[in-house]
């Protein structure tokens, strides 16, 4: 398994893809294989690691030398394995260094044109994993040989009944994720709302000063970037998720680590959502801000047993690998 460098495995705070990799990991050598993950040096899963960088190269994200650092030296200490997971971009160019070896790359960011043309010249050397349907579809033409949508273990996740009484927020602090909706929804529906979110990249400086600065107050609070300690306490307590993106997201872990919790997600049927989301069930799909608001007032209707079923039932670490499984010994047996 070679992850990307920018976080470690599990994710000291945001990290939606490393806490994917740290369940994959975690359970594949549950199943009874051999695992060995490549990471950063401060990385604590408990599986066999090995690594290059002593610390993650966050600050510099998507900087060229250190990942192709990373993932020569990740290529090298997998070169007696029969699988390369690999879940960086540069990795995939690199794979044919081990022609023995079966390379699988799982996409991780969206298929527009930019990126659509790069994973495209990667299909050439790896076999890719679209992580949902609304992914996959953005590119028909690709090649693309599982759908595999991210799991996580419920049992690490408690179950609350929402008596915060607050709406809650939680991702990235830029315009893509959609904050300022959260803002309007929840305060036209008079709940309020709590801010949890990166904020690190000047992006997410600008966004927060110009945008969602002006509009705290003592009903919309922004808390910073929090521990997963204080997250799940946010997730459990909170009456509702606000995940209001208007963009095709791949998949958005987040809603998922709600349902765990009980919480029902109010989303946009954006991306991945409908596939997330059993809209009646366990959260609503809204049109618009306005559309949010009213859900607001009407998720005290929904079992909130219901939503933790969904994650138990379908995505769980257990039915994730197991999916991984089938596809690395249909690629074994060619």
């Amino acid at each position: 398994m070679i992850a990307p460098p920018w976080a470690p495995i599990p994710p000291s705070l945001y990290g939606g893809i490393e806490a994917v990799l740290d369940r994959l990991c975690v359970g594949l050598e549950r199943a009874g294989h051999e695992v060995m993950l490549f990471t950063t040096g401060e990385s604590t899963c408990p599986v066999p690691k090995q690594f290059l960088l002593e610390r993650s190269e966050g600050s510099r994200i998507g900087a060229t030398v250190p990942e192709l650092r990373h993932v020569i030296a990740g290529y090298e200490a997998a070169r007696h394995f029969d699988v390369i997971h690999d879940h960086t971009m540069l990795g995939p160019f690199y794979a044919e260094r081990t022609p023995k070896a079966v390379v699988a790359s799982t996409i991780h960011g969206p298929l527009d044109d930019e990126f659509g043309t790069v994973y495209a010249r990667m299909a050439e050397r790896v076999s890719l994993v679209a992580i949902s349907n609304s992914q996959r579809a953005s590119a028909p033409e690709l090649p693309v040989a599982a759908v595999i949508h991210h799991g996580l273990d419920v049992d690490q996740f408690p179950i609350g009944d929402g008596n915060g009484g607050y709406a809650l927020f939680l991702g990235r602090m830029s315009p893509d994720k959609g904050a300022h909706r959260a803002v309007a929804a929840a305060r036209k529906a008079g709940v309020p709302l709590k801010m949890a979110a990166k904020m690190r990249t000047p992006e997410e400086v600008s966004y927060f000063e110009k945008v969602i600065e002006p509009e705290l107050g003592p009903d919309t609070q922004y808390l910073g970037e929090v521990e997963q300690d204080v997250k799940l306490e946010l997730l459990a307590g909170a009456r509702a998720l606000l995940f209001p993106i208007r963009w095709n997201e791949p998949f958005g872990m987040v809603m998922i680590e709600a349902l765990a919790c009980g919480t029902p997600v109010l989303a946009f049927p954006e991306g991945s959502a409908p596939e997330v989301i059993d809209h009646g069930r366990t959260g609503f799909l809204c049109a618009d801000e306005a559309e949010m608001a009213d859900a607001l007032g009407r998720v005290d209707t929904l079992d909130r047993r219901d939503c933790r079923a969904v994650v138990e039932g379908h995505f769980s670490t257990d039915r994730m690998v197991a999916e991984h499984l089938a596809l690395f010994e249909t690629l074994l047996s060619r």
